[in-house]
């Protein structure tokens, strides 16, 4: 077992981060350029990627006043575990590129916060490393396989840890055509001047290098350690993805999970009113409003614009969470009044956990449970269970 990470010191930080663009801004000079990139950009023409922020910053909250909010409580359920405030950290792939052992660091803040950690099956730390760290359950992010029976090894583990929710991620029947990773040689076909071009930039971040390429060791992928016994981070995962990643998965595979796990399902990547119902009548447990951060198919609705149809389709059979484009207390407390039951942040969280390690995502938390508490205040609501549209500006 890798020893249990610490969070790297950066001396070169004079002012602390008051804000999740701060920490944005601390992991842009921090990591390579191919790893920001990779964390930071979109598909296409990222036309999606910008519309997560720009539509919920057009949406107006309508400003309170003279009520009594001088008790407020955060807290919430999602699918019957209890949060403390109605965040969850979202799966992101290649975290411990980041920081060392980064899931490990991301899943002990979220445990100290009281919310839950969605570990991706495209993890660099296994389940079982991250397991170890924590005490409370944590979520874990499914892609379903041609060949399925690494699947069902992965769902085998996941039960034998102690996981309680699985997430299927179900908008990636085909990789969307990201080009800034494509530039950067994420993934292979990169020529031997590019080769070089990514030594050099690995050379000016030194602190990134002894912090994870030296002290983060292993990088591989620990949960795919049978079908890529011998892959690297990140030149082999491209073909393993060409091979592997089924297009051709459709709703009847929900039977087959079924089969093999008798956990709480969620559906993530769910964008359509259509395919909401579709979601309901199948007997999931909820489903995440969701255009994967704005990487696969560009030119779609935002997740935020989405979410009100959506929400009315359901009608309250089954749970409904929201993903992309948070990056506040207010965006949550936006998405929770258009009918979303809790927000995943993805992007936060890795900006935190590369600028800063752990200590940066205990900060974020802490930005964006005090970010709800005054939102709260300030439009009069003193519970976040009572959300709803009339806490906004012509909804």
């Amino acid at each position: 077992m890798n020893r249990m990470p610490t969070p790297h010191k950066d001396h070169s930080l004079n002012l602390a981060p008051a804000s999740v663009g701060d920490y944005r801004e601390l992991a842009r000079k921090r990591l390579p350029r191919q790893l920001f990139d990779y964390v930071d950009g979109g598909s296409f023409g990222e036309y999606t990627l910008s519309a997560n922020r720009d539509d919920l910053r057009d949406i107006r909250l309508r400003q309170r006043v003279l009520r009594d909010v001088s008790e407020m409580s955060l807290s919430t359920t999602v699918m019957g575990q209890e949060l403390s405030m109605p965040v969850l950290l979202a799966p992101v792939g290649f975290g411990g590129m980041l920081a060392r052992r980064a899931e490990v660091q991301v899943a002990r803040a979220a445990e100290r916060a009281g919310i839950v950690f969605c570990e991706s099956t495209l993890s660099i730390c296994a389940i079982e490393e991250v397991a170890q760290a924590v005490q409370r359950p944590f979520w874990f992010q499914l892609y379903v396989m041609k060949d399925r029976s690494y699947a069902e090894d992965l769902i085998s583990r996941v039960k034998a840890v102690g996981c309680t929710t699985l997430i299927l991620t179900v908008d990636l029947p085909v990789i969307g055509r990201r080009y800034r990773d494509g530039r950067n040689g994420l993934g292979g076909g990169i020529s031997a001047i590019g080769i070089m071009k990514q030594k050099l930039d690995f050379a000016r971040h030194p602190s990134w290098a002894r912090d994870v390429a030296l002290g983060g060791r292993p990088l591989t992928f620990g949960n795919l350690e049978r079908a890529l016994p011998d892959a690297k981070v990140p030149q082999d995962f491209q073909r393993w993805v060409d091979g592997q990643f089924d297009p051709s998965v459709t709703w009847d595979d929900l039977e087959w999970l079924r089969s093999h796990w008798d956990g709480k399902i969620a559906l993530k990547g769910i964008l359509d009113a259509d395919d909401a119902r579709e979601a309901a009548a199948r007997g999931v447990d909820a489903i995440i409003v969701s255009n994967h951060g704005g990487r696969q198919l560009d030119d779609v609705p935002s997740t935020i614009r989405a979410l009100p149809a959506i929400v009315d389709a359901i009608d309250g059979r089954i749970e409904v969470l929201m993903d992309g484009g948070i990056r506040s207390g207010l965006d949550v407390v936006k998405a929770l009044s258009l009918g979303a039951r809790a927000c995943l942040v993805g992007r936060p969280w890795a900006y935190a956990v590369a600028a800063r390690g752990e200590k940066g995502v205990d900060h974020v938390l802490r930005i964006i449970r005090e970010e709800i508490r005054v939102t709260l205040g300030l439009t009069g609501i003193t519970n976040v269970r009572d959300l709803n549209r009339s806490a906004l500006v012509d909804p």
